[in-house]
């Protein structure tokens, strides 16, 4: 059983919803969430002792909220008034009579929408039962809700990580994934219409917007999953120090800065920092190749959201070294 504190002492109320677990682990094996997590992350957490690793429940309202929205959503579509609604929505009954729901297809005759949603599925890879439960299949496309911020669709940091998630999808279903592309639907927590207003070229038209993407052809997943599984297997029983270590897109790595002082033994506040070297480089020319350029590597803040933050010796590499602020 996870431990949880409430360290920021919420309400009793809303801190027994946040440490409210409702993910089945019995049936899961090995995810495709957790596919697509470090080596060194999976292994480490699964070896953390009873009561370590606590989480505190105010770092979980994101989640939950997700979670929320997810569950509404099912609900909606296994509500029995779902035609009701659909109908207040200007769908014609036609296409509300063929609008099946988490139905067998064998049983489908005649024209026929068929949606599925929330439903857990496995394959086996060398032993392992890999499983995943998509959050909304219609007519043959995979749809996945991303409750997240808006910088997610500003930065396109995670567009390779949906394609990978929604591509096991596929691979998982096959029968009833048919579409070759995907949708991601973003629910984001922090829209402002200001925001848009001022920037529409980037910024995200509304709260709710979806984006669609190419799924990976499967003899690819089939790759990607068999090479995971077999790093999984193969670094099982490995001392932590032998562990691979987590690369800078797993660890969330920001960008290395530039910065340029005058004064070349100036420890201080610099005179200009710049965001690449190029750019540093040519204002140092400009200044009469006088002063000095150091560079700052790039902060990492994904071991801050780690499960096994206590067991893992990279973290306190990274803390020393002055890239991971605690």
């Amino acid at each position: 059983m996870t431990q949880y504190s409430n360290q920021t002492n919420l309400p009793l109320a809303i801190a027994a919803w946040l440490a409210h677990d409702t993910y089945d682990r019995s049936e899961a094996g090995l995810s495709a969430t957790t596919l697509m997590k470090p080596v060194r992350q999976t292994i480490l957490t699964k070896r953390l002792p009873p009561g370590e690793g606590t989480v505190d429940v105010s770092g979980l309202i994101k989640s939950r909220i997700g979670t929320a929205i997810h569950d509404a959503i099912e609900r909606t579509w296994v509500d029995p008034n779902l035609a009701n609604t659909l109908a207040g929505l200007g769908i014609p009954q036609k296409a509300i009579n063929r609008i099946k729901v988490n139905q067998d297809p064998n049983t489908f005759t005649g024209p026929t929408i068929p949606i599925y949603l929330e439903k857990r599925s496995s394959r086996e890879v060398f032993g392992v039962k890999i499983t995943g439960k998509f959050d909304f299949i219609a007519d043959g496309r995979v749809h996945d809700f991303k409750t997240t911020s808006t910088f997610a669709w500003t930065s396109g940091n995670k567009d390779e990580d949906y394609i990978m998630q929604g591509s096991i999808y596929r691979w998982l279903n096959p029968d009833i994934i048919t579409d070759d592309r995907m949708s991601i639907i973003f629910i984001f927590m922090d829209w402002n219409k200001n925001r848009y207003l001022s920037d529409r070229e980037k910024y995200p038209s509304s709260q709710i917007i979806s984006r669609e993407f190419e799924l990976l052809p499967e003899a690819e997943v089939q790759r990607f999953v068999e090479h995971k599984v077999r790093q999984l297997i193969a670094c099982e029983n490995l001392p932590e120090s032998e562990l691979p270590l987590c690369t800078d897109k797993d660890l969330w790595r920001k960008e290395d800065s530039f910065k340029y002082y005058s004064n070349p033994a100036a420890t201080g506040k610099s005179t200009k920092n710049f965001s690449s070297m190029y750019e540093a480089q040519q204002y140092f020319i400009e200044k009469g190749s006088k002063g000095r350029i150091d560079t700052v590597k790039g902060q990492v803040t994904a071991c801050l959201y780690c499960s096994a933050f206590t067991l893992c010796s990279q973290k306190d590499d990274l803390i020393a070294a002055g890239e991971l602020k605690l």
